[in-house]
């Protein structure tokens, strides 16, 4: 991992390999809880296609997660299958295991309330609504281009240049 944030340009030298199309979320809070920021990109063979990135005074890095995630569904037009790749654990089994439960019960956990539950349903009621694209993990800082791509859009916020 670079020891500073680096600019869309010097990620895309850096970081030739990785899946080459699909969505790419990322989101970061520094310190957490804290300022935070969102990054999704839309890529298909390599080229990008679409992309966004937001931030927030006072957030988490769970809830910029699930921002971007709800974020990249909205790059990819209505029909078209995509993979949607998030490096947040938590975020990915929050949305393919737990949430329907959650749902089941009123929006509640068996050992409290769902934290983040307005961004959780907005993310969950995506992936209900958007079957074609498919919510999967991806290992972070590991080297995937459009992954690390994501992270410097999420981490924008805390550069001068893009």
């Amino acid at each position: 991992m670079p020891d500073r944030l680096l600019t869309l340009a010097e990620v895309l030298d850096r970081y030739p390999d990785g899946v080459s199309s699909g969505v790419f979320t990322d989101g970061s809070s520094v310190p957490n809880p804290g300022p935070g920021g969102w990054g999704a990109v839309y890529v298909r063979d390599g080229e990008v296609i679409g992309q966004d990135y937001g931030y927030e005074e006072d957030t988490t890095n769970n809830r910029m997660e699930l921002m971007a995630i709800i974020k990249g569904y909205a790059l990819v037009p209505e029909g078209v299958p995509a993979v949607l790749y998030s490096d947040s654990n938590l975020a990915v089994r929050t949305l393919n295991e737990w949430a329907a439960g959650w749902e089941r019960r009123g929006w509640k956990r068996k050992t409290g309330p769902v934290e983040n539950l307005d961004l959780v349903k907005k993310a969950f009621y995506q992936t209900r609504r958007r079957p074609e694209i498919t919510v999967t993990w991806i290992k972070a800082h590991d080297g995937h281009r459009w992954n690390e791509y994501a992270d410097a859009l999420a981490t924008a916020w805390q550069r001068s240049e893009l």
